[in-house]
């Protein structure tokens, strides 16, 4: 396979495996919420999958590495606009996906309400990739 087919389709990966876990996690918390347990939402991210919370840091770490070669093998330079923001909002999604993953340790750690502000962060990180991707689609070269 060719090395910019293999990274192409390994960002893809990345990208496709950090969304789908965001909205599986999501799902998860939402549908033990919805069965009537105020508590639900706080006993299920008690014991966060740690698979899947593992897999998610892969992804978000292998993205940079292969984003960047793929932008050094086609040639692009890297003032473009594009590029620029899809970086910008890369280092928002990440700190907020790293923010998260520090609050659900703690309330791991000591129990209580999952609060609006842990949404809040989870739906800022998953609207900027999907932003990231709209940007990568979109692309004008």
């Amino acid at each position: 396979m060719e090395t910019l087919t293999a990274l192409k389709v390994a960002h893809v990966v990345a990208t496709v495996v950090l969304l789908a876990g965001a909205l599986g996690l999501g799902t998860w918390v939402l549908l033990a919420r919805h069965k009537g347990d105020a508590t639900a939402a706080s006993r299920t991210l008690q014991r966060p999958r740690v698979f899947v919370w593992l897999l998610m840091g892969l992804a978000l770490l292998s993205m940079p590495f292969t984003g960047w070669w793929m932008v050094h093998l086609v040639g692009w330079p890297l003032g473009q606009a594009w590029l620029l923001a899809s970086s910008v909002l890369y280092s928002v999604a990440a700190l907020a996906w790293f923010w998260l993953l520090v609050r659900l340790n703690r309330l791991r750690k000591a129990p209580g309400g999952v609060g609006r502000f842990s949404l809040g962060l989870a739906l800022l990180g998953f609207v900027c990739f999907v932003a990231i991707a709209g940007l990568m689609g979109a692309k004008p070269v």
